[in-house]
């Protein structure tokens, strides 16, 4: 078997009281408003290349973080909305600002929710969720039905038979890190035409399949634990989130089809529902200039 990929050293690193350790990767304008980014999954830190040139031409300062056991950082045994929302705070502070805005793109999008309803509105000023994983909103996987079978899958053995949610997972880590090819033929043949439209660029799919690589780089119990808490009923009730938060959505998606999150949007008093059609999955990309854009109004506002 070859060796394991050794861990990317590109980035920089916090060290939490608990003795944990947080890898980030800063793109954009180092003076500019800060965005704390929610990558997907399987991704990592490494996501933050795909927006640098939308984060400088913005003027932001946009920070990827590796969640728990993913990338550089250090593993978490409890996952929870409110112990990462604790992790925000101590990076915002750790980077010298007071105020703050989140992001979260796919798996991460109920991350950056998760942040809107639990963080003070004097501290993070912005939430943005695109294309997002909202599948324990109202309940464990309440989403099943209208989800690809793939994740339908992945809920019922996330909530019922954790060896086999590993075992897709470490299938999915082979694929990614020793089979990039064939992961790509796969994956391009699950998505919209938008999208491989936006994958044809091979910067962009290059940078896309090495963010995913890194998110195994401790190997795949990270991942696991992260999508876990997505599947599982959440802590929070997005319908009490008296704030406004940003809800992107391409209307082609294929990975998370649209009417998950415009039922969370729905469901959110204030949120503003940005429907994108055509546009797929990859409309954080397309797109990402002017979320951003909004993204810095709304923190210096």
């Amino acid at each position: 078997m070859p060796a394991p990929t050794p861990i990317d050293d590109r980035g920089a690193t916090l060290d939490l009281p608990d003795g944990r350790v947080l890898s980030f990767l800063e793109v954009g304008d180092p003076a500019g408003p800060l965005v704390l980014h929610h990558h997907g999954g399987p991704s990592s830190r490494l996501e933050a290349i795909l927006f640098e040139t939308a984060a400088r031409e913005v003027g932001v300062r946009l920070v990827c973080i590796d969640r728990p056991g993913m990338g550089r950082s250090s593993p978490q045994q409890e996952r929870s909305f409110e112990g990462w929302s604790r992790d925000l705070l101590a990076m915002a502070d750790h980077l010298g600002a007071r105020t703050f805005g989140v992001t979260g793109w796919s798996e991460g999008g109920p991350w950056a929710i998760a942040a809107a309803a639990q963080l003070p509105r004097e501290r993070m000023r912005h939430a943005t969720n695109i294309a997002g994983g909202s599948y324990g909103t109202f309940g464990d996987n309440w989403a099943a039905p209208l989800q690809s079978k793939v994740d339908a899958l992945g809920g019922r053995l996330a909530l019922h038979f954790s060896p086999g949610f590993t075992l897709m997972y470490s299938l999915l880590e082979y694929e990614v890190r020793r089979a990039p090819k064939s992961f790509v033929k796969q994956m391009l043949a699950a998505l919209s035409d938008a999208d491989r439209a936006v994958l044809a660029d091979q910067v962009i799919l290059e940078h896309f399949i090495d963010a995913a690589a890194e998110c195994f780089a401790q190997g795949v119990d990270g991942l696991v634990r992260d999508a876990k808490v997505l599947y599982r009923a959440w802590s929070f009730d997005v319908r009490a989130i008296d704030r406004v938060v940003h809800v992107w959505q391409g209307m082609d998606d294929r990975l998370v089809p649209a009417e998950i999150n415009h039922r969370v949007a729905q469901a959110m008093p204030k949120a503003v529902w940005h429907p994108v059609s055509p546009g797929g999955h990859f409309i954080a990309v397309t797109r990402a200039r002017e979320i951003l854009s909004i993204a810095r109004r709304e923190i210096e506002g």
